[in-house]
């Protein structure tokens, strides 16, 4: 169906480790890889003399362009100018190739108008030609009770862009059982593989705010837990982590997210297929969360489970003994069992949910199915449903408001009564308030308000939005009342739209960046009343495979970045510079065969381009560039000297640190002293010519690059 091609790139990055290995120019084989393995020489798509965008748009927050590919190009710079940012060049992963086009996406942007400019690069590392583009970027609307007591769940703030300190992980197919960091109180750092860096995190120690930038299609990890890519972080209340997909096609083939114990935590624009493990859910929320935000995501069809009832999956998306949620504008297609909220144990705290701006689209049931908490149902569309809309049981109170109904089986449902006949729940009766609500005649016809029928009634159906529900409105099996809860003071602040502009707006919102790359039209008149798996849906997600053909970074960087590497929105660094080591392969310094990289072993100290004298440890710490951990270095002392040769202009790049903190202490490179950023980085602009480092201070020195 559609094709993958990861094998290349993976020569690239077992290359890599061979140079990273010592001080070794890879002049040469370098060349000869890049001729097979780049992603220009792979390009299938039209050339252009110059850059020529083909397609560029905003979304919420994010925005993204594509181009042909260019002649002379051996890769791209994207950059990105508006609301308060200067051509800020983007982290090299985010841009990929596709058969027929490029593409670069830009994350964590603020709502405003941009400038997109994109600029190929020649083998010289100069930018040979460029085109530019507007885009109107967007907010994502972040309301519900997720932000409750000021919350912004996730690792970047309300404005859109990436937290302080924040720290990014690229994870792919092929880096995500290698991507590493060091996380604080680790049982041993570095932490390779993403669910061992999410392991870490379960101690609660850490309080940087943590980024994974997944990309592509991504099939089960070596190491997951039972199945799934499990979050915790002991609820520290300092800790935020987003997990968030790029582009359209990020994808979760064969595995699931479930959260435990776990605080300020965004999981966002990824599409779940396939998932088989042992909870079964695509998203779960198993127990202990609080301030959890859930949107933007695609559900797909999970493999089959043990009960009757399981066969398109498990669960879409659950939430059990959970506090302060919001699952917001997600796509459910053809989900069975969609939201189960609350299970059958009695809990102390209302788990307080918001569920608002969903597509149920052509899904069966649970949209949600509510056992205690207290939720708002607000503003979803429900299209084609197949046996029931929202439903209440075990004393759950739920505000049913401004959703539109088409064409669903019992829009709404109370355990043992109304249209209810004990298959939807033999347990105890909870209480619905429903305001404004869209029904067609087809949905009209299963529902029946408190005001026709005071004793087998669906919803109590009120004439305002702030009208109480009277205590003597009960539940038939068990005389649950309502709580009022949407009319008290602690109502969260919220505007709802009319159930026509909410299905507008789901339609054109809801799921992965513009719909995602997923094609499927459901034929109303078969699937509006059917709840069997859709044999041929089942078989396109069985068969679904990524056009994605290679990411630009994959060469230079094993996934991850540092705070402030200066290539993400909102970093603080200098505008475009985007240079600095650890920044994730900005330059592709593997792909441009004038690029030198000297790291250090207990002989690797010279080579055939730079001449170094000085003395070596591996008792000085570590310090990680580009997600690989060095614990060699070269003690810059008096008898340290560093000398290089250029042909040309060009950047020179260093890493310092260790046990001994490198920030705002000097080293000279050609006489001159030059200050270490607060991150231990160097960047100096050299022109042709011999060049050399000593010491001003005392330092460790663990990566040059050139």
């Amino acid at each position: 169906m559609k094709k993958k091609a990861y094998g290349v790139l993976l020569l690239t990055g077992m290359f890599l480790l061979t140079l990273l290995s010592g001080c070794d120019t890879g002049i040469g084989s370098n060349r000869n890889i890049q001729n097979n393995g780049d992603i220009v020489g792979r390009y299938s798509g039209v050339t252009t003399q110059n850059v020529t965008i083909i397609d560029s748009e905003g979304w919420l927050e994010s925005a993204y362009v594509t181009w042909n590919k260019t002649a002379g190009a051996e890769s791209y710079n994207v950059y990105y100018t508006g609301m308060g940012v200067t051509a800020s060049k983007i982290d090299t992963q985010l841009v990929r190739e596709y058969p027929n086009y490029f593409r670069a996406d830009i994350l964590g942007m603020k709502a405003g108008s941009y400038t997109l400019k994109v600029a190929a690069v020649n083998s010289n590392g100069a930018e040979i030609s460029y085109d530019q583009a507007s885009v109107t970027v967007a907010a994502h609307d972040r309301s519900g009770y997720a932000f409750s007591g000021g919350k912004v769940p996730g690792a970047y703030k309300a404005d859109g862009t990436p937290k302080d300190n924040a720290v990014i992980l690229y994870v792919t197919e092929n880096t995500k059982n290698t991507v590493s960091m060091n996380v604080a109180n680790a049982t041993a750092n570095p932490c390779v593989g993403l669910q061992t860096i999410l392991d870490a995190y379960k101690k609660g120690a850490e309080t940087k705010p943590l980024i994974v930038r997944l990309i592509g299609q991504i099939t089960d990890f070596s190491y997951m837990l039972d199945g799934d890519l499990v979050v915790e972080n002991k609820n520290n209340a300092n800790s935020y982590i987003t997990i968030e997909g790029v582009g359209d096609d990020a994808t979760a083939d064969g595995w699931g997210i479930r959260l435990k114990n776990a605080s300020n935590v965004e999981i966002r624009n990824i599409g779940f297929m396939n998932t088989d493990s042992g909870e079964g859910d695509n998203i779960g929320l198993q127990s202990g969360n609080n301030n959890i935000w859930v949107h933007n995501n695609d559900l797909f069809y999970g493999h089959a489970g043990g009960d009757a009832d399981q066969a398109k999956g498990d669960g879409a998306m659950d939430s059990k003994k959970s506090l302060y949620v919001t699952f917001s504008y997600n796509h459910f297609w053809d989900t069975g069992k969609t939201h189960l909220i609350g299970n059958k144990e009695s809990i102390t705290a209302q788990n307080y949910i918001s569920i608002h701006h969903n597509w149920y689209d052509h899904s069966d049931s649970r949209h949600p199915r509510v056992r205690v908490a207290t939720v708002h149902v607000y503003n979803n569309y429900y299209d084609g449903v197949s046996k029931y809309g929202a439903g209440a049981t075990m004393g759950a109170d739920v505000f049913v408001e401004g959703n539109y109904f088409r064409n669903t089986k019992n829009p709404m449902l109370i355990s043992m009564q109304g249209h209810d006949n004990g298959t939807f729940s033999s347990e105890d009766g909870g209480m619905i308030k429903a305001y404004n609500n869209y029904m067609d005649n087809s949905s009209a016809a299963y529902f029946t308000p408190y005001s026709s029928n005071s004793v087998d009634f669906d919803a109590y159906v009120a004439s305002s939005r702030n009208q109480t529900v009277p205590s003597s409105v009960k539940a038939k099996k068990g005389g649950a009342t309502y709580n009022n809860f949407d009319t008290a003071s602690s109502m969260y602040s919220y505007t709802a739209d009319s159930p026509q502009n909410a299905r507008t707006k789901v339609m054109q919102y809801a799921g992965r960046m513009f719909g995602g790359d997923f094609d499927w039209t459901f034929n109303n008149t078969v699937d509006d009343p059917a709840d069997a798996v859709n044999n041929a849906l089942k078989s396109a997600l069985n068969s679904y495979d990524t056009d994605l053909v290679a990411v630009q970074g994959e060469g230079s960087s094993s996934g991850g970045n540092d705070p402030g590497d200066g290539d993400d929105p909102g970093d603080g660094d200098g505008p475009g510079d985007g240079d600095d080591p650890g920044d994730g392969g900005d330059d592709d310094p593997i792909i441009n065969p004038g690029n030198q990289v000297c790291t250090f072993t207990s002989s690797g100290r010279t080579n055939s381009f730079f001449n170094i004298s000085g003395n070596v440890s591996n008792t000085k710490g570590t310090v990680t560039v580009n997600g690989t951990t060095y614990n060699w270095c070269l003690k810059i002392e008096s008898s340290t000297n560093i000398s290089f040769t250029t042909t040309g202009a060009s950047t020179l790049k260093l890493v310092f640190g260790g046990s001994t903190s490198a920030a705002g202490k000097k080293v000279k490179v050609d006489g001159n002293s030059y200050t270490i950023d607060g991150n231990g980085y160097l960047t100096v602009p050299l022109s042709a010519g011999t060049h050399n480092i000593t010491k001003a201070d005392s330092i460790n020195l663990f990566y040059i690059e050139i």
